[in-house]
């Protein structure tokens, strides 16, 4: 994926800033190198950061919780990046017992010097990274480990239940490829444009994205999700963002035109829809009992105000169905 170019902000790439440089490893499982096997991977993730956060909701609505092994990454260094506090997380690696996600990197690739970035889905047997890019490795959750799971769970025998199914692959990849562009990116746009004129642009693409959403849901064929009875990966790609509209755009990115709860009445529902549903759909709740709202409002209020205060609204997070 390509984002706009414009110059570097190290706040913004301290949350999963959105002027996403290309991921440097991009292998995909099963291949010859990587098969799919029980036990032998592991996703490193930040419950802050939406990109870390959509391959968290595959992880369990796929049920893969005794396949591949979930570490969560709970701090962010100014110098270092990525480590282990101990304070929501391990205090180190379970793996390897290091103390910063920047040496798995290395252990990876020795002459790296990239980007620290979560989620990191990493191989035990080969000591190094399959994938750091988020897009790729919901992909690879959704059919990759199938093998393993109870026929009802696997892709191929849910049909039109398919997060990806073949009859809306295209429409699926269009919609993600623009919410990505004017939502996912869109609020980071905003929120960390470099000159008003700016921040003008983005914001104004913004809500009209969230307009042209909002009346996407107004359609029968989309209701009550985005592209219909069943819970897609489009749902799971825009709901990161979306849950932490209200809470973080809003106000330390200054996405101020409107809010989800008060303005977007389709949106606000479909949001509380995959929130508070604890069916089987949801793998019992899955949406909700990722979503950690006062890691992200702290996450963000490190970075985007810079000095840790974290805003006391909006009351409650969510509101109920």
């Amino acid at each position: 994926m390509t984002a706009t170019k414009i110059p570097y902000n190290k706040a913004a790439d301290d949350i999963g800033q959105w002027n996403r440089m290309p991921s440097r490893f991009r292998n995909l499982i099963p291949s010859q190198h990587f098969p799919p096997e029980k036990g032998r991977y592991v996703l490193y993730v930040n419950y802050c950061c939406p990109w870390a956060h959509r391959t968290i909701l595959v992880h369990g609505l796929k049920g893969l919780e005794d396949i591949v092994q979930l570490v969560e990454v709970d701090a962010r260094d100014s110098t270092h990046g990525w480590w282990f506090s101990g304070k929501r997380g391990p205090d180190r690696d379970p793996v390897y017992g290091v103390k910063y996600v920047k040496e798995l990197y290395l252990k990876a690739d020795p002459q790296y010097n990239g980007r620290i970035t979560v989620p990191l889905l990493w191989d035990k047997k080969h000591e190094t990274i399959v994938n750091n890019e988020s897009s790729e490795i919901i992909r690879i959750f959704f059919e990759g480990f199938d093998d393993f799971l109870p026929v009802d769970k696997r892709e191929i025998s849910k049909g039109a239940a398919a997060f990806v199914p073949t009859q809306l692959r295209t429409q699926i990849d269009t919609l993600n490829s623009w919410v990505y562009d004017n939502v996912n990116n869109g609020v980071y746009k905003a929120g960390f444009a470099s000159s008003q004129a700016a921040y003008d642009e983005h914001v104004t693409k913004l809500f009209e994205a969230l307009d042209r959403l909002e009346y996407h849901l107004s359609e029968a064929s989309h209701y009550p999700y985005l592209f219909g009875e069943h819970i897609t990966e489009a749902d799971i790609r825009l709901y990161t963002t979306l849950i932490r509209f209200d809470i973080s755009y809003y106000t330390l990115f200054k996405c101020n035109k409107k809010m989800i709860r008060s303005d977007y009445p389709r949106l606000h529902a479909w949001l509380r829809r995959l929130y508070w549903n604890e069916g089987p759909e949801t793998a019992g709740g899955v949406f909700k009992n990722t979503t950690f709202f006062d890691a992200i409002k702290r996450g963000y209020s490190s970075v985007a105000a810079g000095n840790g205060i974290v805003p006391a609204g909006p009351v409650p997070h969510i509101l109920p169905l």
